[in-house]
């Protein structure tokens, strides 16, 4: 059985009020963590700085130079987790979003079934903004329908751990969305590829100071034509995904 090496990596734009608060819950699951700063500004880049020297041993920076988006650091965090020796990722917020005190459940589902992609089914409580909440559900159908199956059931949660070896295979061979569209993307084209899903329920919560780079317009927009690619790319595929709907 192939060794099983997870890291905690996370995407980090401008977040340093919050980051320390969620780094400090990733490190009491006891797994080492890969901060990614995507081109922040020096009071980020800062506190990055000073938090991997507080957790040396504990936790690696790497500095993206210019903004890439959440889908570019996730992309430039699987191939430097990759280096590290890591056989899954594990993403989770910087804004204190999600519950670092469900990491141990994600690992264990994780390890029970390691080609598995796990993925947090988000459970809100009163602070999710209704706009936000309701085009949740929009995407949920379209992934529905690109996938040609329920296996998915939150394609938007930020809180998920992936096995590494098909994620890297997905990256080298075709394009994945860089930002805002990046979360729902790479997971209809891993269930195209087969790789199996399990969903775990996780509390998410929008903190009232908490930093959001979601840009109403433009976000909408890049998800909107990720959906529409999606669907022409399902037709191209259709046979394939039926034939296996048949052999499940």
């Amino acid at each position: 059985m192939s060794a099983f090496v997870p890291w905690v990596v996370i995407p980090v734009y401008d977040h340093e009020h919050a980051i320390a608060r969620t780094l400090a819950g990733v490190l009491e699951s006891g797994l080492p963590c890969l901060l990614v700063d995507d081109g922040s500004h020096p009071p980020c880049e800062r506190e990055l700085e000073r938090l991997a020297q507080l957790h040396a041993g504990r936790v690696r920076l790497l500095r993206l130079e210019t903004n890439q988006g959440k889908g570019g650091a996730m992309l430039a965090g699987f191939r430097k987790a990759a280096e590290l020796g890591a056989s899954h990722v594990l993403q989770i917020d910087a804004d204190g979003q999600h519950d670092t005190g469900d990491i141990p459940r994600f690992i264990s589902a994780a390890q029970t079934a390691l080609d598995t992609v796990v993925c947090g089914q988000a459970v809100y409580d009163r602070s999710v903004p209704k706009g936000r909440l309701y085009g949740r559900y929009l995407t949920h159908v379209w992934v529905w329908i690109n996938t040609l199956s329920f296996a998915v059931a939150d394609s938007m949660c930020g809180f998920r751990l992936y096995p590494l070896a098909p994620v890297l295979a997905l990256i080298d061979a075709e394009p994945v969305g860089r930002r805002m569209d990046f979360d729902s993307d790479i997971l209809v084209r891993l269930v195209w590829r087969g790789a199996p899903v399990q969903n775990l329920p996780t509390l998410v919560r929008y903190p009232e100071d908490g930093v959001s780079h979601f840009d109403v317009w433009q976000d909408n927009l890049r998800i909107s034509a990720m959906h529409a690619r999606l669907f022409f790319g399902m037709l191209r595929r259709l046979p394939r995904l039926l034939s296996a709907r048949v052999r499940r």
